[in-house]
């Protein structure tokens, strides 16, 4: 669950409509376009009833009830619907689509309002990281688990210190650059076959323009 469906999913929304978003669309979602499955109310009213007794008279029976589950995630923009289809008829059988479902580059601002201690499972955020790389001259953009681990290890001892998902990944960012200028590695890139190093203030900085001038801000002056 990225940032942006945390802050949503954290509103005065129902449980049930929480269940039916993370396990009964999202699992089923393709991360690249948001699109779910075709629906499937028969196993989407199993989810939703849980172990509750066979015998026993169940929470969710129709397909009406989980129309207005996704209702629900609709008035809270965790779920669109495509212009020909009706609010009114049954979604069973129907792609919806999940526009919170992958962090995109214009909502870095999503990853400010999170904050969170340092825990053993962290990762960065994988196009933040690829673009902040980017800025600081960082060609060959992979890392390693040791120094994922080194850098989760140090602020582990440091609990008081909370900080929002941009500032871990930023933090991770500079700390990989650091250590890599630190260890003498000069930054390389794939050419057909080859590994090459860039002429200084090539490459980097071709990159660097070209994401500066995607977030510069927009001029109100004529």
């Amino acid at each position: 669950m990225n940032p942006s469906e945390y802050e949503a999913l954290s509103q005065r929304i129902s449980n049930d409509a929480r269940v039916l978003y993370l396990l009964g669309l999202k699992p089923n979602t393709d991360e690249k376009t948001g699109v779910t499955d075709k629906l499937n109310y028969k196993n989407l009213l199993i989810l939703l009833n849980g172990n509750h007794p066979e015998n026993g008279e169940k929470p969710f029976s129709l397909g009406r009830q989980i129309n207005g589950l996704i209702k629900e995630l609709i008035s809270f923009n965790l779920v669109k619907v495509a212009d020909n289809v009706s609010l009114n008829k049954s979604f069973n059988g129907q792609t919806l689509l999940l526009p919170l479902c992958k962090v995109k580059q214009d909502d870095y601002p999503a990853l400010h309002l999170q904050w969170q201690k340092m825990h053993i499972d962290w990762l960065p955020n994988d196009i933040l990281f690829d673009d902040l790389a980017s800025l600081i001259g960082i060609i060959d953009k992979s890392y390693t688990e040791t120094e994922l681990g080194e850098f989760i290890a140090y602020w582990l001892g440091r609990p008081e210190k909370q900080f929002s998902q941009f500032q871990w990944t930023q933090k991770f960012v500079f700390q990989i650059k650091q250590k890599r200028v630190a260890s003498g590695v000069k930054p390389a890139k794939k050419v057909g076959n080859q590994w090459v190093t860039p002429k200084a203030g090539v490459e980097a900085d071709d990159n660097a323009k070209q994401l500066v001038a995607k977030y510069k801000p927009v001029s109100n002056k004529k």
